[in-house]
Formats: C-alpha cells, sequence, structure tokens
C-alpha cells in the first residue's frame, strides 16, 4: 500500500494479514454487502424503508445538521415540507448503503444498463478536442455510479481518497474505484499533483460545496442564504488547460441517472465572481435531486462577521 501522504498513486493490495480475526467483523460487513448487491433492486429499496426509523435514533447529530442546514436553504418552505425532504434524504443514504457492494460486485454489463448519462455530446466534444475535464458535481448519494458510469466510457479518471482505518474497508472501496479503470490519489495531494495529473489527459471530479474556513474562501449567495466557498476550480483549469462541466446525478427510479451540461466559461473571473459562479451551479445542481444531496454535511460552517453560528 502506498503512503496516503506520497506523491504517488494511491492503491491497497490484498494481504493475508486481513484475514487476521480483529478484522473478522470487517469481512462480515463485506459479506452482507455482497448479498445484498445481488438481491433484486425492489428487495433493498424495501429494505431501506425499514432502516429510516432506526437511522432516526441512530444518527441525531447528522439530523440536526439536516435541519439546520434545509432551514437556513430553504426558510420558505414549511417545517413539514423540510421534514419530507429530510425523510427521503435518509432512505436515499439508506438505499445506498445497502447498494454499497453493487459497484463493486455486479458486471459491467449490469452496471451499464443501470446508468444512463445524458448530455453526452459534450464530452464526446471534449474528447475529441483532447481535452481533459474537471466535472463540477455536489455531494450526491449516487457520485460514485457517476464516476463508474465514466469510467466505463473510457474517460481516464483521478479519484481522491480517504484513507479507511480498516485495511479490509480500504481495500474493498480502492477495488470499487478502480474497477472501471482510473487512478486514485490520497485527498491531501495537493493542487500541483491534481494539475500534472490532468496535463496527462486525466479527468476528475471536483466538489466546491465544502467549507473550507473564511480565510480562503469567498462569501456568496447560496439559495437563500451565504456560503463560504474556495474559488480554486478555475485556476486548476486553467493551469492544465482543463474544461469545466458541471455534473449532477440522482437515483430515478431504477436508474442512476448522469446530467451533463456545457462546459462553463469562467476566464477573466476574479475569487468573488467565481464564488457566485459556482454557488449558482450548486444550487442548480442540487435542486435536480434536493433529497438526495449530503446535507449533513456542515457546508455552512463558516458565517459572515456578525451572523451566528449556525451549528
Amino acid at each position: 500500500m502506498t503512503s496516503p501522504h506520497s506523491a504517488q498513486s494511491y492503491h491497497v493490495n490484498f494481504t493475508l494479514k486481513m484475514l487476521a480475526p480483529v478484522h473478522w467483523p470487517a469481512w462480515l460487513a463485506v459479506a452482507v454487502l455482497a448479498v445484498l448487491a445481488f438481491m433484486p433492486l425492489p428487495v433493498r429499496q424495501w429494505l431501506a424503508y425499514g432502516l429510516v426509523r432506526p437511522l432516526k435514533w441512530l444518527c441525531r447529530k447528522p439530523i440536526r445538521i439536516s435541519r439546520r442546514n434545509l432551514s437556513a436553504c430553504y426558510p420558505h418552505l414549511s417545517e413539514k415540507a423540510r421534514e419530507q425532504i429530510l425523510h427521503r434524504l435518509l432512505h436515499c443514504f439508506a438505499c445506498t448503503v445497502v447498494g454499497m457492494g453493487e459497484l463493486a460486485l455486479r458486471r459491467r454489463e449490469y452496471l451499464a444498463q443501470r446508468i444512463e448519462i445524458q448530455g453526452i455530446e459534450h464530452l464526446d466534444a471534449l474528447r475529441h478536442a483532447r481535452k481533459p475535464v474537471v466535472f463540477l458535481v455536489p455531494h450526491m448519494f449516487a457520485l460514485e455510479y457517476a464516476a463508474a458510469g465514466l469510467a466505463m466510457t473510457g474517460l481516464p479518471m483521478i479519484g481522491m481518497v480517504k484513507h479507511h482505518r480498516s485495511p479490509v474497508f480500504n481495500w474493498f472501496a480502492c477495488r470499487q474505484r478502480l474497477r472501471f479503470g482510473g487512478t486514485l490519489y490520497h485527498r491531501n495531494m495537493g493542487i500541483g499533483a491534481i494539475v500534472r495529473s490532468l496535463k496527462q489527459g486525466n479527468s476528475l471530479f471536483y466538489l466546491p460545496d465544502q467549507d473550507h474556513g473564511k480565510e480562503q474562501s469567498e462569501f456568496a449567495p447560496f439559495f437563500s442564504c451565504q456560503k463560504a466557498t474556495l474559488p480554486v476550480i478555475s485556476r486548476i483549469a486553467r493551469c492544465s488547460g482543463a474544461e469545466v462541466v458541471p455534473l449532477s446525478v440522482g437515483f430515478v427510479g431504477n436508474k442512476v441517472q448522469l446530467q451533463l451540461d456545457a462546459p462553463l466559461q469562467m476566464e477573466g473571473m476574479d475569487k468573488l465572481a467565481e464564488a457566485h459562479l459556482l454557488n449558482r451551479q450548486m444550487e442548480r445542481l442540487i435542486s435536480r435531486h434536493p433529497d438526495q444531496y449530503m446535507w449533513f454535511l456542515k457546508i455552512l460552517k463558516s458565517r459572515p462577521e456578525g451572523e451566528a453560528a449556525l451549528y
């Protein structure tokens, strides 16, 4: 296994040490995910409905954060309407959890039928022009399906990963993410490594909705509030020659739908204008599947001067 902070790509090899008794609970979890992966989708959805009530009790802190985020972003909605979004969010989260083994174990043909890509002409045009792509995408529950779907088209992708404490889960996650090609890097890698990989013809996902603090960010409107956003994607695109393509992904019936939009025009933008553009794009992309966005993230942790902390 490469060091998490190495400049090299990140990969995890299976070792016999992973079979030690201390790791048997992790293997049991992997076995359960494997069984669930081959269950009919309606059965998994039914099981997920049964998990919603326990999740409300087990995930009190994430639910509290979600309620604060929904209240700040959708103050015009009634409390009942926001609770309905939260209920659907929990079901979507449960569906994602019980289906985690699908991308790692199901056949390519099955996954190709399950994942639909709309707007592929935008990607085809950029590939024809030999342009790497930075996909602008929010933290949606179906995000891993989007990566797999694009990789299955033959697009060379790079991904950023977080090191799992469990070597078994670490191996399983990396296996899943590299099944259809691509390269992984630890998420602590700097912009330089990303730019070099893009210059080599790879593409990646960029998720600008995380809160990186006031010092490096700019505040810009986000739904009905102000959000601190790190305006760095235009610099990555400029240095690497990449184009920025908005992407949304969501579960729709029995399918996973990806929607690619036309590349953004970001030349000559200052940091504040870029933050405004990124937040508008996040609003638009989230609004396609608002109950499938990870509202439990502390996306509004940084507040403008004089505004009370949200969490």
